[in-house]
Formats: C-alpha cells, sequence, structure tokens
C-alpha cells in the first residue's frame, strides 16, 4: 500500500459546444405555466451552451483530448479512465466507458463507469481515483471525464434549476504537482430519496420524456432541512479530522443550481460561497457533475499556494460530498 502518497489535480480541461442560447429565448419557457416560467427567468441563469446532435460520449471525448492535451500525455499513457455517467445512456446494454476508451485510444487504461448518485457521482469518481493511485504503486495517473447533456427536450428542472451542456475532464496523479491537492473526502448518501426525481421512459416516447420531482414539498423543505444538517456534521467532521477550523478555509464552493441556493446554503452553514459559482451558473447553467471541476478550476486564480478550499456537493436523490482541497504552487508555464 502507498496510502500516505498524495493525490494532486493535475490539470482541469472544460469544453463547451459553441451553440448558445439565452434562458429567456427558450421555447419551452413559452409551455410552462406563469409561475414555473418566472421562476426559470429568477434562476440567475443567463445563457446555457447546447450540444446539438452530440451525446455524453462526445462531449466527454472533447474535454479529455484537452486534458491530455494540456498534460503533454497520450492517451496510451493513462493508468485509468473513470467516466462519470449520466442519467441517460445513449443505449441499454452497451458501455459508454469503452467506448470514450476506444475513442481517445486508452488501451492500456483500467476503465470504468461512475454513476448512479447524479451530480455526487463526480465526487464518487474522485474517491475511486484516490484509491487506484493511493493502492497500487503502479498508478501514477486517473482520468475522471463527466458530461453534462439534458436527458429531455426541456431543460427546465422545477422546482431547482435549468440544465445546459458541457464537459470536464480531471487529471489526477501521484505527481505533487498541479493545480490542488486533494487532501481529503466525504460522502454520504440516503436511500429514501432514490426516487425523488426521475424520468418514466418505459412506456413513453422520448421525445415525452419530462423529468418529473414525485414531490416537490419534500425536495424544497425536508430535503433542505436534511441538507442543511448533513453538511453541517459532514464539514464539521472533514475539518476536525485534518486538524482545521472553518476560518482556515479560504474559498468555499458548491454546486450551480440557483442564486437563491447559493443564499440559502451561505445562510444555513455561515459561509460565503464564492463568486465564480454565480458566475459559471449564469454562463453555463446546472452541469451536473461538471459543476463542481468548473468552479475549481475558474476558482485557481484567486487562491495563493497553501490555501485550503472546501467544494460541496449534493444530489437529490439524495446524495452529499465535501471534498478538502489545496491550492499547489503553479508550475513555471502553468500560470493562474
Amino acid at each position: 500500500m502507498t496510502a500516505d502518497r498524495p493525490v494532486t489535480i493535475d490539470s482541469v480541461a472544460l469544453w463547451f459546444p459553441d451553440d448558445e442560447v439565452t434562458v429567456a429565448g427558450l421555447p419551452e419557457l413559452d409551455e410552462l405555466p406563469i409561475a414555473q416560467r418566472e421562476h426559470a427567468l429568477s434562476l440567475g441563469i443567463d445563457t446555457v451552451r447546447i450540444g446539438i446532435g452530440l451525446s455524453e460520449v462526445d462531449l466527454a471525448q472533447a474535454a479529455a483530448d484537452e486534458a491530455l492535451r494540456k498534460a503533454g500525455l497520450d492517451a496510451t499513457e493513462l493508468d485509468a479512465l473513470l467516466l462519470v455517467q449520466g442519467r441517460v445512456p445513449q443505449y441499454l446494454l452497451a458501455s459508454e466507458a469503452t467506448r470514450l476508451q476506444h475513442l481517445l485510444g486508452a488501451t492500456q487504461a483500467f476503465t470504468t463507469g461512475v454513476g448512479d448518485l447524479g451530480c455526487v457521482s463526480v465526487s464518487a469518481a474522485f474517491a475511486l481515483a484516490s484509491a487506484l493511485l493511493r493502492g497500487d504503486p503502479r498508478c501514477q495517473n486517473v482520468l475522471v471525464v463527466a458530461a453534462a447533456k439534458t436527458p429531455t427536450r426541456l431543460r427546465y428542472r422545477s422546482p431547482m434549476t435549468l440544465l445546459g451542456d458541457g464537459a470536464a475532464a480531471v487529471l489526477l496523479t501521484t505527481s505533487g504537482t498541479g493545480r490542488y491537492e486533494l487532501v481529503d473526502q466525504m460522502i454520504r448518501s440516503d436511500g429514501k430519496y432514490a426516487d425523488l426525481f426521475h424520468i418514466d421512459y418505459r412506456d413513453v416516447r422520448e421525445a415525452d420524456w419530462v423529468e418529473e420531482c414525485a414531490d416537490e414539498p419534500t425536495y424544497s423543505f425536508r430535503l433542505a432541512v436534511e441538507s442543511r444538517k448533513r453538511f453541517t456534521e459532514i464539514n464539521a467532521d472533514l475539518l476536525a479530522r485534518n486538524g482545521l477550523q472553518q476560518d482556515a478555509i479560504g474559498v468555499f464552493l458548491m454546486q450551480n443550481l440557483s442564486l437563491g441556493a447559493f443564499t440559502f446554503w451561505q445562510e444555513a452553514l455561515d459561509v460565503t460561497i464564492d463568486p465564480v459559482c454565480r458566475d459559471n451558473l449564469a454562463r453555463f447553467g446546472h452541469l451536473g457533475s461538471v459543476d463542481v471541476a468548473a468552479n475549481l478550476e475558474h476558482a485557481a486564480s484567486v487562491q495563493a499556494p497553501g490555501d485550503y478550499c472546501v467544494i460541496m456537493n449534493s444530489s437529490p436523490v439524495a446524495a452529499w460530498s465535501s471534498a478538502l482541497l489545496r491550492r499547489l504552487p503553479d508550475r513555471p508555464g502553468h500560470g493562474k
């Protein structure tokens, strides 16, 4: 075992489709009841990217190619490739993870998909990547790739957010250099909420698929209270076991759902969510597992070497995670 080897985020690559639309210009808003339309326009989301004709694997490949280019790695040098699975695969039975492996040419990489926790699936992928890097001395790098593609024709997800398309690839290594050291992470889940959000697809035409919330009061109130309790406990435990107090954390990040969500979490947890989260929300909407990677990358420029960062992630299915990271010095030629 090599448990003492620090795991670092070497680089983060983001990729977005060129097609951009304003939220106010989305035709689907005209189909919504007035209250939902007004809510969609009040989320703090100005534009979203739309991957017309692109699958999640197409988006993932574009981000992965960029990550490999930034790192100066050939795909054949990857030791592991982890695809964060979307909610609606292109085919049943098929393997999207190995399809991505083939497209990249990552012939030597241990390859698998990680999913079933919604937005927190990327946190689970980081946990698996860390275990591989710390537990196998032959594993020197792991590429985690996530893509977000709206699973239905409707981008508004009542009562929480509006979805955009995009992808991210995160290269984790034991090199000791890079953007961040992944110091620690905690993940928790609760099956009571396993199907709170769902898409009924078996007897429904794809054109008629809709994302449904089984009980909006449960999401808006019961799960909100549960999530506040969970994050309070997780963050306290995470910091305590690393010998830190909350005032030692320079930056707090989280997923991008709405301006209202940021306000709620700031008040509930007595923290300040970094403005980069609002900026990315406005530009891209909610990107599922891609949110945390985008926020980490865009927040790097405001952090000095040695600064600690906590990034919180949650899913309405329901799962919660918090990760503690430490900013590393930039390598020559890789400035902020």
